[in-house]
């Protein structure tokens, strides 16, 4: 019985004028997907339903920008060569969008939605932590449907079908070689890292960029070894692929970000909103486990250290808006 993975026989369809990739699909449920689990969980801590438009509407255009500059530039040779054409660079639907610059965008992106929706910039990175996973997870099917980012031949039964006229095909090997599929072992691990994620932000508290903190470990982690039975094309520094090094400062700053905002806020969060910037609504208020305390002391030097951070000019408006919102 064969039990391999075949690779679809279609990438995209064509409505009317219009061609719609499987790819872009994918990374578009994505994204929803993300969007509606970080808007319920802004919410359970306070925050006014639906402000999370208002900070997505910075992170998913920066994140794509992030993505595909990151990809580009990790993959000069396949953009810039005699006679190339250029344009190529902003065909993302070809596939090319790399995770790592994607956070990076996305993280510069809601840094600044956050500023203006006056959401204190750690509360929504833990609250967007394991929906980034989801939203990876769903985003690694536009692999498949692209054929592309498969790993090393295998003989195990779920080895991945790729066709020999595949550019990434490796040369010498017969047809019916089968491939590591490694956008399905990254699915499998980031859905795992969703529950993991979510037990050990309950387990142990974890809050102001904590959460995130853990979402960086744990994908670091798993990239780092999926990134390293990948055959496709990457620069190579020091022999290790560039994805690894990457995946080895997601590591490192997860592990930066835990310890350092475990010392410096050990109490609870008093809000989701900077100090000046409270949302006054029937259902306002933090959600957390109250089997957890912080004297006033500590609420009242959290709303210091933050109150430095977000200093408002004074036209800047008391209460949240929703003018950006979509």
């Amino acid at each position: 019985m064969n039990t391999s993975i075949p690779s679809p026989d279609w990438s995209f369809f064509d409505l009317g004028p219009f061609r719609i990739h499987a790819y872009a699909l994918c990374i578009l449920a994505g994204i929803i997907l993300a969007t509606v689990i970080t808007s319920r969980r802004l919410t359970k801590r306070g925050a006014e339903p639906g402000v999370v438009l208002d900070i997505i509407l910075w992170a998913v255009p920066l994140g794509i920008v992030g993505a595909r500059i990151y990809h580009v530039l990790t993959h000069p040779g396949d953009y810039f060569y005699d006679g190339a054409d250029l344009l190529r660079t902003l065909y993302i639907w070809e596939g090319g969008n790399a995770i790592f610059g994607s956070l990076i965008g996305g993280a510069a992106g809601a840094y600044i939605g956050c500023r203006l929706a006056g959401i204190r910039f750690w509360t929504f990175a833990d609250a967007v932590a394991p929906a980034l996973l989801v939203a990876q997870a769903t985003g690694r099917l536009g692999n498949w449907f692209n054929h592309e980012l498969f790993g090393l031949p295998t003989t195990l039964p779920w080895g991945l079908e790729i066709e020999p006229s595949n550019l990434a095909f490796p040369v010498g090997l017969p047809a019916g070689t089968l491939f590591h599929p490694t956008f399905l072992y990254e699915i499998i691990w980031n859905l795992l890292g969703v529950a993991v994620i979510l037990y050990l932000e309950r387990k142990f508290r974890l809050r102001f960029g904590q959460t995130l903190g853990a979402y960086l470990i744990w994908y670091g982690l798993g990239r780092s070894f999926f990134e390293s039975i990948r055959i496709d094309p990457s620069e190579i520094y020091f022999g290790i692929r560039t994805n690894i090094w990457a995946a080895f400062a997601a590591i490192l700053v997860g592990l930066i970000i835990i310890f350092v905002q475990r010392h410096r806020h050990p109490g609870i969060e008093p809000s989701p909103y900077v100090p000046g910037r409270e949302w006054i609504g029937p259902d306002a208020g933090v959600e957390f486990d109250d089997s957890d305390s912080e004297s006033e002391e500590d609420i009242t030097a959290d709303q210091s250290d933050d109150a430095e951070d977000h200093t408002e000019s004074p036209e800047a408006p008391a209460t949240s808006t929703s003018a950006s919102r979509l």
